[in-house]
């Protein structure tokens, strides 16, 4: 039997390998190469497809990559359990069926003795084609193996893989025999055989009783209500087919229990003929129609294929959302025709691998089970995204695949006729559409139209590989026949990872507890809730009483919207990577004009705002200045041009909405016209309300409110208080979507701390937020106050002080730190104790001074009265929480005795109340509470003194470039040297490093390593990143070309300019034009020279494809990718150039970040003459950093070949031909020095792979 984790392990491997062979072959044989172009080009055209040519073709290649191993799994598969007298590939030694393969393969060479073992497998795979039943598995036209042909030698070496024997047993390594024929490790290994599948097509198997759980209450019904002999079932996202495999076992059982006599074949065709699925993703579709197959083998009793029957599989490659026939409640017809269905999309399209017919044979028509699994991404490509968006009413804003994917469903279930005969709906999907925003359509406008019977909440219960929280619908393609849904809602997760994840306990609850309206456990409630409640979006579905207590707060209380002037995002720029700048350093080495602090979510919390620079394109009245205006800043956003002018603003281009290419995607200029503002962070485990005082911009992930002008501080700090308390956490995460946390090694999504979950907290949701008549303003100003107080002690603060501290005065200020936010949570338990008060959510007979203490207090973590609470039940055994743990806390089961007396009682009353009334019970929980997660005060120091060391380094001093002293590399011994003279560096450097006689040359290059990156791309990338930069090179080539057209057209329209300025004039000389003359040339100009300039482009460029982001992958360390990030933005401080040290120094050799490309070269260029004249290096030492100069010969030409009035030179015609001379001089090509891959990396290399 085949070990499925081991044999997983070894394909991914063997991918990796395969996946490298085909990329060479396509470079080496142009007929692939062209075919693939032709593909990509069709695609494009049809607009099913806006992405760069290479990054297309990876997939294609991984996709070929895994077919040639899928087809031999399925011959070894066969082999070994002698479904053939003849194996190809291997067998076991004992049975001597290894012997006959290898047989076979001379006797095929003594045969063709010309041929490669590529020709061998491709053989095979024909033969074995002709086999009934198989031939769709190997079918020349849409099994990618046969259109991208890896090596001979690659295939040499994947034949003698299946033949591997372990040498200490002399077993068969890989051993497919099962008596069995359990074919469930082919699910494993459409999951995880290519993480970039997996990401592309969102992977996920179900699992196996959320399989049987859906299967019970659509497929058996279905039979139950239509027949056995009549039922059809389709999964239209099958993957690997876990849910067909399900049906056809249940149908197959039913034609066997009612017609015994049948022949086993007939019966499994008929069980085969009700199941159909269709897949985007081409391996998934061979791997179900593989075990589809094999189960009907089973089920016909067959032992030799040659015998079988060729069994017909109803299960295709394409998409379900694009492909097939569109039907609607009111007819059973199709609402348009097929060519009509793709008029305005192109999409009538298929890829190679596709089967267009059958596809839309499956899809054409309904079926009386609808079930699955959809894919819940949201769609990257362009293409895609804009023709789902076209079809479906549901796809909405950001909409995730899972909106459309419901409606889709439902429209493929047979539709029912005056409540009668309707198909059955069951899936499980992503929740997000619950309370997102772009989920309003759906529900809104699509479900209410159709019977949804069942909503189940399953988002804690433990189900493996579902990382995302999940909800199962079931329903049927009609009207709506009742006014009530059957609901399941969550009170508690998943407490422990359960052994078993079918006998969770929350599975366990939802399974026994779905048919008893009106039951409660501690996990789920079941009730029959209004219809109408599922018309209006958000959906809130919390149980045990959740949904009573929202309505509770609720009332009739105004909502924030009635008194908020604006609310929402003020600003999106569309590329993080770009516009963010990470710290002020980084604007200054490349003298950005213009910068403003930005406030972005993730640096919200707690009563305090961050923020980091951003690039700030805009004057003093908020309007775009001209790039003209920002040459540095034009500078450096030239690389990333093609990507940014590619934004869209609410899914038109920028561009075409006469928007400027490099402008905030979005910014709301009134937003920030007055000072006051409350920001929050949109995506946190808790709430976190913020009053800035002015001078900020806010990213998307940290919205605003603004109160109509005028509006007071304090007013501010009033609603403040109510938006930062309990009840609002606990209101907010009722209606706001819950995005989960953390996943354990299978996958699947853990709730066994609920505090942990992240909510979207966005701000449709937040404009609906119920107000109470009264504002806690006192502790809200006490608050705000504590929290501006606690910023100034941090160390970052302390070290942009006059004077430097001292290890005695850091730890003072720690011990300060501390105080404030003891001080600070016993002010927030005041708060929200207050609001629940404001709120009346205390009984009646409660009196304020019972529950609040108005004396300041410190309180640590850990004594608030809820943890005590918590800590009692945990002593008690009745609850596990990792509180506690993750908060740096000690549970306490009695009242601090060194608190006063009346604080003490204080608590001791709201013990009771927690412990007695439901209401407060529910709030009083961790998953409402602040939770003061701050880093530690060690962290915080250690990053504030690294910041200061770093500059320091960077000092302009140490890095001189003016015409007296031109810039030179430095080692980082030299630098260390340099700073070990500074007083001021030495006392700093003593902080950070924890005592006084630390290694400085060591400490330095440290600090330097880690903010360094490589000069040269084999230094900074691996091969995937190779690739992506090859791309970008394509696009800043093209660029080029655009820039070139402009410099032309721009000369001509100056000429024209003089030419209709002298008409204007009639002749005169140092005569100025009027502004009405001035407007008049200009409108002759854009009339002119625009549409010349844009079909020039158009022409002679073409659409620019966007180039693919890095991944961290892409990167060599993780360093290199912290630096540069997703565009590869250099924010480094130093360039390096490893390799290149000086043999008497050793250490790296760095260069200033901050040089342009010319102070830049001029470094490097010098270095290299010394290395060459004084030290006397050979050619092969020479050669990395001739190629370093290389890499800035383009950027030289780009922006510094005017001619210099130093050297009278075109500087970058200057270096290239430098460079040149120099390669000829060491006997070396440019191409040579591109090639250039450091030792290391060029010994890992393999031989030239065979074509």
């Amino acid at each position: 039997m085949i070990n499925a984790p081991q044999l997983l392990a070894d394909l991914t491997k063997q991918l990796k390998r395969l996946e490298a062979d085909l990329r060479q072959r396509i470079e080496d044989v142009a007929e692939l190469q062209a075919s693939l172009q032709a593909e990509w080009q069709a695609a494009r055209d049809a607009g099913r497809c806006a992405e760069t040519f290479g990054t297309w073709a990876d997939q294609v290649i991984t996709q070929a990559g895994v077919h040639w191993l899928l087809s031999c799994v399925f011959l070894r598969f066969i082999e070994d359990n002698e479904l053939v007298d003849r194996p190809w590939l291997g067998g076991t030694p004992e049975s001597g069926r290894l012997a006959l393969a290898r047989d076979r393969h001379e006797a095929y060479f003594r045969t063709y003795p010309t041929e490669s073992d590529r020709d061998y497998l491709l053989a095979a795979f024909r033969e074995a084609g002709t086999l009934p039943g198989l031939h769709t598995f190997f079918d020349e036209a849409h099994n990618p193996a046969f259109r991208l042909g890896i090596s001979g030698d690659a295939a040499m070496a994947l034949r003698e893989f299946w033949q591997q024997v372990d040498p200490s047993t002399g077993t068969l390594l890989r051993d497919f025999t099962d008596p069995d024929w359990n074919t469930r490790f082919l699910g494993d290994l459409y999951q995880d055989l290519s993480e970039a599948t997996r990401k592309r097509y969102a992977l996920l198997q179900t699992p196996e009783f959320v399989e049987e759980f859906i299967l019970d209450r659509t497929l058996t019904p279905a039979i139950r209500e239509f027949g056995f002999s009549e039922v059809r079932m389709i999964d239209p996202t099958c993957g690997s087919g876990h849910f067909l495999l399900g049906g056809f076992h249940r149908l197959l059982a039913e034609w066997q229990r009612n017609e015994p006599g049948r022949n086993p074949v007939d019966l499994a065709q008929k069980a085969l003929d009700a199941v159909a699925g269709v897949d985007l993703n081409p391996f998934a579709v061979a791997i179900s129609r593989f075990r589809l197959f094999v189960a009907a083998l089973q089920a016909a009793g067959v032992q030799r294929l040659a015998n079988a029957h060729d069994f017909k599989i109803a299960v295709a490659i394409g998409d379900s959302l694009l492909h097939g026939t569109r039907f609607g409640l009111t007819q059973s017809q199709d609402l348009f025709d097929v060519a009509e269905s793709h008029a305005d999309t192109g999409l009538a399209h298929a890829y190679a691998s596709e089967d267009l017919s059958e596809v839309q044979r499956i899809l054409g028509r309904q079926y009386h089970a609808v079930v699955g699994n959809p894919p819940y991404i949201v769609v990257k490509d362009a293409a895609l995204n804009a023709a789902y968006r076209r079809k479906y009413a549901s796809c909405h804003m950001k909409y995730s695949l899972g909106a459309p994917f419901t409606e889709r469903f439902f429209e493929l279930a047979v539709t029912g006729r005056d409540g009668r005969g309707a198909g059955f709906v069951g899936l499980i999907t992503a929740n997000s559409f619950m309370k997102r925003e772009f989920g309003s359509k759906l529900i809104e406008q699509v479900l209410p139209r159709l019977d949804l019977t069942h909503v189940v909440d399953t988002s804690g219960a433990y189900i493996p590989g579902h990382g995302t929280p999940t909800v199962i619908l079931f329903g049927r393609h009609r009207a709506p026949v009742d006014e009530r849904v059957r609901t399941v809602m969550g009170i508690r997760g998943e407490p422990s990872t359960p052994d078993d994840p079918a006998q969770g306990l929350v599975w366990s609850a939802i399974v026994g507890q779905i048919d008893q309206a009106g039951s409660e456990s501690d996990f789920v409630s079941v009730a029959d809730t209004p219809r109408a409640t599922f018309g209006k979006h958000p959906w809130s579905i919390g149980g045990g009483g959740a949904a009573d207590l929202k309505d509770e707060i609720e009332g009739d209380r105004p909502r924030l919207a009635s008194i908020a002037a604006e609310l929402g995002i003020t600003s999106v720029n569309g590329e993080d990577d770009l516009f963010v700048l990470g710290d002020g350093s980084h604007a200054n080495r490349k003298n950005i004009e213009f910068t403003r602090p930005l406030v972005t979510g993730d640096l919200v919390r707690d009563w305090a705002a961050e923020a980091t620079p951003v690039v700030w394109l805009y004057d003093e009245s908020l309007s775009l200045s001209p790039l003209s205006d920002l040459p540095n800043t034009a500078r450096y956003f030239w690389p990333a041009r093609s990507v940014i002018s590619k934004r869209k603003r609410f899914g038109t281009p920028m561009v075409d909405r006469g928007l400027t290419w490099y402008e905030f995607q979005e910014l709301y200029v009134n937003k920030l016209k007055t000072p006051l503002t409350i920001t929050f962070a949109e995506i946190a485990t808790h709430n976190h309300f913020v009053l800035d005082r002015g001078g900020k911009v806010f990213k998307q992930t940290a919205p605003v409110i603004k109160l109509p002008a005028g509006s007071s501080e304090d007013e501010h700090l009033g609603l403040l208080g109510l938006l930062n308390s309990s009840v609002a956490c606990f209101w907010l995460k009722q209606v706001c979507h819950n995005k989960g946390s953390t996943v354990d090694q299978h996958g699947a999504r853990q709730r066994t701390s609920p505090f942990e979950d992240f909510y979207a907290l966005n701000s449709t949701k937040i404009a609906e937020f119920p107000l109470c008549s009264s504002r806690p303003l006192d502790i809200a100003n006490r608050l705000d106050s504590l929290s501006r107080a606690l910023a100034a002690m941090q160390p970052a603060a302390l070290l942009t002080n006059a004077q430097l501290p001292t290890r005695a005065s850091l730890d003072a200020f720690r011990d300060q730190s501390d105080q404030l936010r003891r001080q600070m949570n016993a002010a927030q338990e005041e708060l929200d104790w207050r609001c629940y008060r404001l709120y009346g959510l205390l009984p009646s007979s409660v009196a304020t001074e019972e529950v609040e203490y108005s004396n300041p207090v410190e309180v640590a973590l850990g004594e608030r009265a809820f943890e005590i609470v918590l800590a009692r039940r945990i002593a008690a055994g009745r609850e596990q929480t990792t509180w506690f743990e993750r908060h740096g806390s000690k549970p306490i089961t009695e009242i601090p005795a060194h608190w006063p007396e009346g604080y003490r009682r204080v608590v001791a009353r709201r013990i009771e109340l927690i412990e007695s009334d439901k209401s407060i019970g529910l709030i009083e929980r961790p998953e409402f509470k602040r939770r003061w997660n701050s880093p530690h005060w060690e962290d915080l120091e250690a990053a504030a003194l690294r910041d200061w060391l770093l500059a320091r380094l960077e000092a302009p001093a140490l890095w001189p470039a003016s015409p007296e002293l031109s810039p030179q590399l430095a080692s980082t011994s030299r630098l260390a040297d340099a700073v070990s003279h500074d007083a001021d560096f030495m006392q700093v450097a003593s902080l950070y490093a924890g005592h006084a006689d630390f290694d400085l040359p060591q400490l330095v290059a440290d600090l330097v390593t880690a903010e360094a990156v490589p000069a040269l791309p084999a230094q900074r990338y691996t091969d995937t990143g190779l690739r992506k930069r090859a791309q970008w090179q394509d696009t800043w080539t093209l660029q080029r070309r655009e820039d070139a057209i402009d410099t032309e057209v721009d000369k001509l329209e100056q000429a024209r300019q003089q030419e209709l300025l002298q008409l204007v004039n009639g002749q005169a000389e140092h005569t100025e034009p009027d502004a009405h003359a001035m407007n008049w040339v200009r409108e002759e100009l854009d009339k002119e020279f625009l549409p010349l300039r844009k079909g020039r482009k158009a022409l002679e460029v073409g659409n620019i494809p966007v180039p693919p982001k890095y991944q961290s992958k892409d990167f060599l360390k993780s360093d290199f990718w912290r630096l540069r990030g997703g565009l590869d933005v250099p924010k480094e401080r130093w360039i390096s150039y490893p390799g290149c040290e000086r043999g008497s120094d050793g250490s790296l050799v760095i260069a200033w970040a901050g040089w342009d490309h010319l102070q830049q070269a001029t470094a490097v260029g010098g270095y290299y003459l010394d290395m060459k004249d004084s030290e006397g290096w050979e050619p092969a030492r020479l050669q990395p950093l001739l190629a370093s100069l290389l890499e800035l010969v383009p950027w030289l030409e780009q922006w510094h070949n005017e001619l210099d009035p130093v050297f009278g030179e075109r500087m970058g015609d200057y270096y290239r031909g430098f460079v040149t001379q120099e390669a000829r001089d060491l006997g070396l090509t440019l191409d040579d020095l591109r090639a250039w891959k450091p030792a290391a990396v060029a010994a890992r290399r393999g031989r030239r792979k065979a074509s």
